[in-house]
């Protein structure tokens, strides 16, 4: 457990800032690489493929979920964290582990303004936000505290998916620090 976690009542005195975020046009602050559990890099780029997500990453060949033919779900290739929640929750830079998402920016990731389907651009690949909810790991409970975990699944958290969005690479490409992620398209109703 985190020696200094953040409150409940410190999550939803923030709420209405990590609510402030911008609908669209996010910079790409930060990258993550997980080449295997419990291990990150932070690249200046990387490359995603509908093929291999991150390639080189641990989705291929150990994904937390998987279809029923036992390949990995192309609909996690990719998680997005709001920047917002990140700086809220990760207190301790040095003592616990970067939370590990590939992409964070600043981004309002509620279903409202990024419903499924959406296709966002991230440099010059294209993502599909997914239909699989992020209710954050146990992992995520571990590091940052009991608080941080019920907040992201409290009675009307979780449309504004505070624990970010999961995605599949529909275009190949690539995404460094400093591009932006560009809504490019609705899902049809």
């Amino acid at each position: 457990m985190p020696s200094d976690p953040v409150t409940m009542d410190e999550l939803m005195a923030a709420l209405p800032h990590v609510l402030e975020a911008p609908k669209d046009g996010a910079v790409v602050r930060e990258l993550c690489f997980r080449p295997g559990f419990n291990q990150r890099q932070f690249p200046p780029r990387l490359r995603l493929t509908r093929a291999e997500g991150v390639p080189g990453e641990r989705w291929l060949t150990a994904p937390w979920l998987r279809l029923e033919d036992g390949r990995p779900d192309p609909r996690i290739q990719v998680s997005i964290l709001p920047a917002r929640v990140m700086d809220l929750v990760w207190r301790d830079r040095t003592g616990q582990p970067h939370p590990g998402d590939t992409i964070v920016a600043d981004l309002d990731m509620s279903h409202e303004n990024l419903p499924v389907g959406t296709l966002l651009q991230a440099g010059t690949a294209v993502l599909r936000v997914s239909d699989v909810f992020n209710d954050g790991c146990v992992k995520w409970k571990v590091r940052y505290g009991a608080d941080a975990k019920a907040w992201i699944t409290r009675p009307g958290h979780p449309t504004l998916r505070l624990r970010g969005i999961l995605c599949s690479v529909e275009q190949d490409g690539e995404v460094a620090l400093g591009d932006l992620l560009i809504k490019r398209a609705h899902p049809i109703s």
